[in-house]
């Protein structure tokens, strides 16, 4: 294991080590997308006038040496079995079908990460990192998420599990979870924002020119992409329409007669070309809207929720809490 000499800087007590497990077939984007935003928030911290480093990445694996990721580049890491730092945060990132299996089978990676977690401040896995999370299990009676293909497959394989098959991301106590790769990269800065607060935490984001520091309870789809993945047919015509009609009443029947469909047709139809209901696709596409609204306008509060198809005030900041976990004044200040 290479050794290190670390600065302590004032007013942070020790830089934090960032341990990222990798392995062969690993998603490249799993391990470099996380150990960006913690380089980037170093730089931050040095244009603040602190010198040394707030976070220090590591790459751990069985053996030290070469591991080829997914795509064919290869990565060099240390091995667990010579790491003298003090780990603070564990990353298990995710792989494809093929190498995950593997990784599940490896009873030497899944039993270290299960001895080793509860010295940790924290565990975190990126995409279908949650896998092997919950082999060692880490995740049992938790809340988690994983990738939106493979949310239905860990709640089956691991039942003790409540999966939010929508979050971004889920913390749970001491042990965090994302959706897909870029997810990782929304649970980094959340974490980021733990560590050191909000201000560092955007200032990060803008770095890398996220289009915004996400919530973990944003859902992975948006209504646009949701509308894109519907080929042709009367659904699309209906998707399209919603997109600008979206502030109007209207019910299940009158969104069949528009699509020349029965009402039980429609509704069925709607739910497997969309994955969600009539109703919750319209409520969703107006929390987006109010989310524009409140990050690019200074309009107030009572007149987004009008424009976006609200009864009142308080259904928007209800819709916002169960959505977004936090008020629409609140998210206005943050974002």
């Amino acid at each position: 294991m290479r050794s290190r000499t670390i600065n302590i800087p004032e007013g942070i007590n020790t830089p934090r080590v960032i341990a990222i497990i990798v392995y062969d077939g690993c998603e490249i984007l799993d391990v470099t997308a996380p150990v960006e935003a913690f380089e980037m928030a170093n730089r931050a911290l040095i244009e603040r006038g602190i010198t040394q480093p707030g976070y220090i990445n590591i790459l751990l694996a069985e053996r030290a040496g070469f591991i080829t990721t997914s795509s064919g580049l290869r990565l060099v890491a240390d091995s667990w079995h010579d790491c003298t730092d003090k780990i603070d945060t564990l990353i298990v990132v995710g792989s494809p079908d093929g190498s995950l299996s593997m990784a599940l089978a490896n009873r030497a990676l899944i039993n270290w990460i299960k001895n080793t977690a509860p010295d940790l401040r924290r565990v975190v896995s990126i995409c279908t990192g949650a896998f092997i999370l919950a082999e060692a299990g880490l995740l049992d009676g938790r809340r988690a998420t994983t990738h939106w293909m493979n949310t239905e497959r860990l709640g089956r394989n691991y039942p003790s599990i409540q999966v939010e098959p929508d979050s971004i991301f889920v913390k749970d106590g001491p042990i965090a979870t994302s959706a897909g790769a870029t997810a990782g990269l929304d649970l980094a800065l959340s974490l980021i924002e733990d560590d050191f607060g909000k201000k560092l935490a955007l200032t990060v984001a803008r770095r890398l020119v996220l289009y915004l520091k996400r919530p973990g309870g944003q859902t992975q789809f948006s209504t646009h992409l949701r509308a894109q993945m519907v080929t042709g047919g009367s659904l699309a015509t209906v998707l399209t329409w919603l997109e600008s009609n979206f502030h109007l009443k209207t019910t299940v029947e009158t969104l069949a007669e528009r699509a020349c469909m029965s009402p039980r047709n429609f509704a069925r139809t709607f739910l497997r070309e969309t994955g969600t209901t009539p109703a919750k696709y319209i409520e969703l596409i107006r929390l987006e809207q109010a989310i524009r609204l409140l990050e690019g306008t200074n309009q107030p509060i009572a007149v987004i929720a009008v424009e976006c198809g609200y009864s009142s005030t308080e259904h928007l900041r209800r819709a916002f809490q169960k959505h977004m976990g936090i008020s629409p004044n609140a998210y206005r200040e943050r974002f």
